[in-house]
């Protein structure tokens, strides 16, 4: 891998309110080795002179659906395995070409496509995978119409679908043995689901999920394996539940209220606010075969998740970055700052995608900062994100280089 310097950049650090300008940095096979205010007299393979333009850490997203090639899941579950993980493979280039270097995702994704990415089959971000999601019987995970029932004697109950983002699994035991299959075939953590939600055909978004006993069981089997648990949850009430049963990041948290909040700072919980996806599923949702059912959920959540920042910031929340958005809508990905910035401010928003997304990940130090020994995970911005982050917008239009790992993916800066 060729040693590059990056030469006359305007770094943004997360962690600083301005950029800071003149600075060189040296990235040697996939790490940043040196970050300096002076030229670097050094050998090196390729020098790129970035003329000022900022240089950023890459960013990255904590909640995506790498699988989720269709707005209407239940449907999506029915297509050809292959044609999904061909689908799957496009969405991964796009979330790359954004600028997004890593990505959790939260529910689907399974060590296979984490393969294809680590040993360069497919372009694609650094994946966090959670395999599939659990969720109880008639959950947010359980894409049954009401029509169809469960039978032990169902055709082919070993057919393995992957465009499944869930798999259903009740009772301490049965959660239990599902926690360890997902962390036999590769998952990173797990999600479950502690609430209902929208996409699904038969839940209400106020409605529990697991029971404290199951949460907890869950909890203690990813424990032991030296990992933690997501959770899908929107009410106040919900997230409380997961939170005293050891949940470490909560997923959308739309209705949550103060005291709530409250309890999860106290606790150390971070929450992964997914707002552009209510926008999407509002605006284009319908038309891109969300079932009536969902549609009908959406004003329940959408305008309480813009209230929920305020609340999370006054009660010190950290709050990493989110999209959760499904099929065609994936390109929408990045308007997430612009939601956050004009109620949180560029800084904050940037922040989340960065040095927040690499403490959730445990990889504070290794991702989110360019800083000698992180992973050279790196985009260049024509543009200030600290002043208006619209330069993030879009599908890369002003993120002319996104390198990953020392390599670099996309490259027009002489275009």
């Amino acid at each position: 891998m060729p040693t590059i310097l990056f030469e006359n950049a305007s770094l943004l650090d997360p962690l600083q309110p301005d950029l800071r300008e003149g600075t060189h940095v040296l990235v040697e096979d996939s790490l940043i080795k040196e970050v300096s205010d002076k030229p670097l007299q050094t050998s090196v393979d390729q020098r790129i002179d970035l003329k000022g333009r900022t240089l950023m850490p890459g960013l990255i997203d904590l909640h995506v659906h790498a699988i989720a090639v269709e707005l209407n899941l239940a449907q999506q579950v029915q297509m050809p395995n292959v044609l999904v993980t061909l689908r799957s493979a496009l969405l991964l280039r796009g979330m790359l070409r954004r600028g997004f270097t890593t990505v959790r995702d939260a529910g689907g994704a399974g060590y296979a496509l984490k393969q294809a990415v680590d040993t360069g089959l497919t372009e694609g971000p650094r994946l966090f995978v959670s395999g599939r999601a659990l969720s109880q019987t008639g959950g947010h995970g359980d894409m049954r119409a009401r029509t169809d029932f469960l039978s032990d004697n169902a055709p082919c109950p070993c057919c393995v679908r992957v465009g499944a983002l869930a798999r259903v699994a009740d009772g301490v035991d049965g959660v239990r043995k599902a926690v360890r299959e997902e962390l036999q075939m590769g998952a990173d953590q797990i999600k479950i689901m502690a609430s209902g939600g929208v996409a699904s055909p038969t839940d209400p978004v106020g409605a529990f999920g697991y029971s404290e006993d199951e949460i907890r069981a869950i909890v203690a089997e990813a424990r032991g394996r030296g990992t933690y648990v997501l959770a899908h949850a929107y009410t106040a009430e919900a997230i409380a539940r997961a939170v005293r049963c050891g949940v470490r990041t909560i997923e959308h948290g739309n209705l949550v209220d103060l005291p709530t909040a409250r309890l999860m700072a106290e606790h150390g919980v971070y929450v992964v606010p997914t707002l552009v996806t209510y926008e999407a599923l509002a605006n284009e949702g319908a038309q891109y075969g969300l079932p009536a059912e969902s549609v009908a959920k959406i004003a329940d959540v959408r305008d309480a998740g813009l209230r929920s920042l305020a609340i999370y910031r006054e009660a010190g929340v950290k709050m990493g970055f989110g999209s959760d958005l499904l099929g065609p809508s994936q390109r929408l990905q990045s308007d997430e700052f612009r939601i956050r910035a004009d109620i949180l401010g560029p800084r904050e928003a940037i922040a989340s995608a960065t040095v927040i997304g690499a403490e959730v990940l445990g990889m504070a130090g290794k991702l989110g900062r360019i800083v000698p020994g992180a992973f050279a995970d790196i985009i260049v911005v024509n543009g200030n994100p600290l002043r208006d982050v619209s330069c993030l917008l879009g599908q890369g239009d002003h993120i002319p280089l996104v390198m990953k790992a020392g390599q670099v993916h996309s490259d027009r800066l002489n275009a």
